[in-house]
């Protein structure tokens, strides 16, 4: 059955806010302006690798003596995912180019040092383009690419660890928004290109195919597997994750290793 859309109260076009139903209800929003929030993160800190360091701080103590590739690993995702779903939300649903650069957004930790919100100056601007790359701009080098590369520096894990984490909330995200009431068409294709396609700018792509799936032989279920693993297991307080490429392998093992 097609989801309701609840319309908003007024005649006036649609917010981010308005978005959040649907496969979004049970996901808040960002904050639109006004005042920042006490106590939140200006993310350009981030380009200080000391500074983030320092920020994530009291989301590494939480596995004392733990791996800090998997500890740095863990952290991005929840960072990743906070900032995917508004971004996402705005391009397939509204046609906007949310400023989620790390120069103009600040990010809302919980108490355990987890990102859980962001605040942005405003709601950005309308998109005049579908070219994929220039759509993604915004995301990908003002935001990803620098803080990847700070994350990969204090940590030792591999770039390609965080734009596999950045990458797998794209596919997963883009797959839910794919039902919303409001998603435009063209849109969702520019996206799903994104990660179809092996080469980004004249570059080799980051984010292509971050999970791939597979049916197994004797099996009805298709199976969605990451391209690379996020590296949790190397923390004691936990197994691979249901979509690992690493699943059935000896992880006492490579954690030696």
């Amino acid at each position: 059955m097609p989801l309701a859309l609840r319309q908003p109260d007024t005649a006036l076009p649609l917010s981010l806010a308005d978005c959040y139903q649907g496969p979004l209800e049970h996901f808040t929003p960002p904050l639109i302006g006004g005042a920042v929030p006490h106590g939140a993160i200006k993310a350009s800190r981030w380009r200080n690798a000391a500074l983030l360091e320092e920020d994530m701080a009291r989301y590494a103590s939480r596995y004392p003596g733990g791996d800090k590739r998997a500890i740095a690993s863990l952290w991005s995702k929840w960072h990743f995912s906070t900032v995917t779903v508004p971004t996402l939300t705005a391009h397939l649903l509204l046609n906007r180019d949310l400023p989620v650069g790390l120069d103009d957004l600040y990010v809302i930790q919980n108490e355990e040092g987890c990102a859980q919100g962001l605040w942005l100056p405003h709601e950005g601007e309308r998109f005049t383009t579908q070219d994929t790359t220039e759509r993604f701009t915004t995301l990908i080098e003002q935001h990803w690419a620098p803080l990847i590369e700070r994350l990969s520096a204090i940590s030792g894990a591999a770039p390609r660890v965080f734009w596999s984490n950045a990458g797998g909330y794209v596919d997963y995200y883009v797959n839910a928004l794919a039902a919303h009431p409001l998603v435009n068409q063209e849109a969702l294709a520019t996206t799903r290109a994104l990660l179809e396609s092996r080469t980004l700018n004249g570059q080799r792509n980051p984010l292509f195919e971050p999970v791939r799936t597979y049916q197994p032989s004797g099996s009805e279920e298709v199976k969605r597997v990451r391209k690379l693993c996020c590296l949790r297991y190397l923390l004691d307080e936990f197994d691979v994750c249901g979509n690992c490429p690493l699943e059935g392998c000896d992880r006492q093992a490579r954690r030696k290793g």
